[in-house]
């Protein structure tokens, strides 16, 4: 079967984005699994941190699936939102601003030229200073959020000089995450309102150049902590910044949206 595809990017976060609002790829767990893996595998495929699928809604113009680069289905996506809203845009199945499905709920979105905005609801079940150690490569507090996927913060003292991958990998999998496991960002705060970060991601199971919820976790928590307050700005490891806006609340925050960049890269065919 040849497939049409676009590729966008959010700040470093590239996606293989396909219009199946007609039904051609159908619902099948472990078909759709073994597309991704091939769509998304690096040098031998189209490749990508992951796979978004606009598909039809009752409650919206279209239903945002989002599969993480190893076939699995997830939650939501904070830069994916904003690179299908483009999309949907481009492909004329929204106008600028508009709602779309996701399975975290409704999301409302704004495509200006040369960004994108996606409000996110709220961000839930935070939890501060989780003491954890982990095969002798950490032992520390850290800080856990859910923004429609779960996340860690780590606060970092020399981002550039922490071993994303290897901590990342590690407190991914702790059983204090279990069974689901989480990402995990590592956060250096730079200056007022602003914060770098990186951010390992289940799924990818690597490090990415962006991740649109980790920014919004990171950037709760540290509000929290009364080190930042809302708009936040987060610069990622592809050099393109993210800003975060949200109202606090006991349990994490409401009223999140995410901002940021969200172009095409290129479109294409594939067997």
């Amino acid at each position: 079967m040849s497939l049409t595809f676009w590729k966008l990017t959010g700040a470093g976060n590239d996606f293989i984005v396909i219009n199946n609002m007609d039904g051609r790829i159908k619902d099948d767990v472990e078909a759709r699994r073994a597309l991704v893996r091939r769509l998304c595998a690096r040098r031998v495929g189209v490749g990508a941190d992951g796979l978004l699928m606009a598909e039809p809604s009752e409650r919206a113009p279209f239903r945002m699936r989002y599969y993480n680069r190893d076939g699995g289905e997830a939650e939501t996506c904070g830069n994916g939102a904003r690179c299908i809203a483009r999309f949907a845009t481009l492909q004329g199945l929204a106008g600028e601003e508009m709602e779309f499905e996701t399975k975290a709920g409704l999301y409302r979105a704004t495509v200006l030229p040369d960004s994108a905005i996606v409000s996110m609801g709220e961000a839930h079940s935070l939890r501060l200073d989780i003491p954890i150690e982990v095969d002798g490569l950490f032992r520390g507090p850290v800080d856990f959020v859910n923004t429609g996927v779960p996340h860690v913060v780590v606060r970092v003292e020399n981002l550039d000089g922490t071993a994303v991958s290897e901590l990342g990998r590690a407190i991914r999998r702790h059983e204090r995450f279990a069974p689901a496991g989480a990402n995990v960002n590592f956060i250096e705060f730079v200056g007022e309102n602003l914060l770098s970060i990186r951010t390992y991601e289940r799924g990818v199971e690597d490090e990415t150049l962006a991740c649109g919820t980790g920014a919004i976790a990171s950037a709760v928590v540290a509000s929290r902590r009364g080190l930042a307050s809302s708009p936040v700005r987060l610069s990622t490891r592809s050099g393109e910044a993210l800003t975060v806006r949200f109202e606090p609340t006991d349990d994490g925050a409401r009223e999140v949206s995410l901002e940021g960049e969200a172009r095409v890269v290129f479109r294409g065919e594939i067997a």
